[in-house]
C-alpha cells in the first residue's frame, strides 16, 4: 500500500500545479482516513514568515483530493464546490502532519475534512471540502 502512495504522491509532484510545494510523504492508510507527513516552504510564508492561510488551504485540497483519487482507483477526481477554512493557530515552522477524511460520498458529491498538525501535534488548521466527482478516463 506505501508503494502505491508513493506512485500517487510521485504523479503529484511532477506534475504542473501545487504538489510540488509541499513535498508530501506517506505516514498511514486505511478506508476513507489518510496521514501524510508535509513540509512547507519559505516560499509559501508571508512577511511575517508564518505560513501564509491560503496555502494551509492549498495543502488540505492536495491532500484531501489524493484520498478521494487513491480510493477511487483514479476512476474519480474531485472538483472543489467550497473550501472552508479554520486557522486555529499560525504555523511558525514548515515541517506539519496532515490528515485527510471523508466524511460522506455519493455518487456526485463528497464532503472530505483535512486538517493539519504543527510540529509540536497542536491543531493549526481544519479544512471542510465540499467536491463535485468528476469521472476520469482511467
Amino acid at each position: 500500500m506505501e508503494k502505491d502512495f508513493d506512485k500517487l504522491l510521485e504523479y503529484w509532484r511532477t506534475n504542473d500545479g501545487t504538489g510540488k510545494l509541499f513535498n508530501f510523504k506517506f505516514i498511514q492508510y486505511k478506508k476513507g482516513y489518510l496521514k501524510l507527513e508535509a513540509e512547507f516552504s519559505p516560499i509559501t510564508f508571508n512577511p511575517q514568515k508564518n505560513v501564509q492561510g491560503g496555502q494551509m488551504t492549498s495543502m488540505l485540497d492536495d491532500a484531501t483530493s489524493i484520498l478521494l483519487v487513491y480510493e477511487s482507483e483514479g476512476k474519480l477526481y474531485p472538483n472543489s464546490i467550497n473550501l472552508h477554512s479554520i486557522h486555529h493557530r499560525p504555523l511558525l515552522d514548515g515541517k506539519v502532519t496532515v490528515v485527510a477524511e471523508i466524511i460522506q460520498q455519493g455518487k456526485n458529491i463528497a464532503t472530505l475534512k483535512g486538517e493539519i498538525y504543527n510540529s509540536e501535534n497542536k491543531l493549526a488548521t481544519t479544512l471542510m471540502h465540499t467536491v463535485f466527482l468528476h469521472k476520469t478516463n482511467n
